[in-house]
């Protein structure tokens, strides 16, 4: 069994993840050594089926919805499973593209190991949104059993997607440039665009996240208030430029490179289009993108501004 890279999204990232999948092969000189895919939401019917239900955050009962823009990461911790704990394995969220090979990634001595993730932003515990994992040293990691134990009240998700729940021992930390977030320079290895109103293939579109729900009903739907601004002339929030042209030029080096070579097609990029999943200019963009190779080059003179 190759060493595999998950990358899980729902449909709202889609456009994202066959773009990730694409980059992942490309930056790598071993691209026959490792095999991608992608989880998606609506194809995994054990959580797919718990939406509208409650479940534990800090404590709190907060309502699950599939539509949320990150309603995917409850599949962080599928791959072992999938992978019949065996092997190895990688998953990374469908916003995080590589400038350089995962395999460095997947070959890596893990010193015993189960996990190796990045330090946590603020606080306690590591960044899951990417993870090296020793599948075999997780079998404790049945996924429907721990879905079902978080919807049950029984098991709390703030632990769970901080990994403050496994020993610490079992877990090394991962070098920043493996989830680099937001920063993209000569150290990068997998950049990681965190600010969801800078994504730069959503651009122009209206913001409509989903907030935390609480089982009470508050923090309403932002829909609902995207409504409310339209019928009071209220401009909504809307996503900005991302402030690094390099990161678009990525994006949309990949996408184009998509596109010329049959793995997404234009229909595709249409259909997301009206969906509002993807920038109303995307054609016009991908015809003034530079080519990939020079976008790559440019990033590699950047001074690293970020630890290794």
């Amino acid at each position: 069994m190759k060493p595999t890279v998950f990358i899980h999204t729902n449909a709202a990232q889609l456009l994202g993840a066959k773009v990730s999948a694409y980059s992942l092969h490309r930056a790598s000189s071993n691209a026959d050594k490792f095999d991608v895919q992608i989880i998606e939401l609506e194809k995994t019917p054990h959580l797919l089926q718990h939406d509208g239900d409650t479940f534990l955050r800090d404590n709190e009962k907060i309502v699950w919805r599939a539509a949320e823009l990150q309603s995917f990461t409850l599949l962080r911790f599928l791959p072992p499973q999938l992978m019949n704990f065996e092997g190895r394995s990688v998953v990374i969220d469908p916003d995080i593209f590589a400038v350089a090979d995962v395999y460095e990634l997947l070959s890596r001595d893990m010193n015993g190991k189960a996990v190796w993730a990045r330090p946590a932003k603020k606080g306690d515990g590591y960044g899951t949104s990417c993870m090296l994992m020793d599948n075999a040293k997780l079998a404790h990691w049945k996924w429907d059993a721990q879905i079902d134990a978080l919807f049950a009240h029984q098991q709390d998700y703030q632990p769970w997607i901080l990994l403050t729940n496994e020993p610490p021992e079992a877990i090394g930390k991962l070098e920043n440039c493996w989830n680099d977030f937001d920063n993209l320079d000569a150290n990068t290895k997998l950049i990681h665009n965190t600010h969801r109103t800078t994504q730069p293939w959503k651009t122009g579109l209206l913001f409509q996240d989903l907030h935390r729900v609480a089982a009470d009903g508050k923090n309403a739907k932002s829909g609902f208030k995207t409504k409310l601004y339209k019928l009071i002339g209220k401009r909504p929030h809307m996503h900005e430029p991302h402030p690094d042209r390099n990161q678009q030029n990525l994006f949309f080096g990949f996408l184009r490179e998509c596109l010329e070579k049959n793995i997404i097609s234009e229909q595709f990029l249409k259909d997301e289009i009206s969906r509002e999943y993807l920038r109303p200019d995307a054609m016009q963009v991908l015809e003034t993108t530079p080519l990939l190779d020079k976008t790559l080059e440019s990033i590699r003179s950047q001074q690293p501004t970020t630890t290794a």
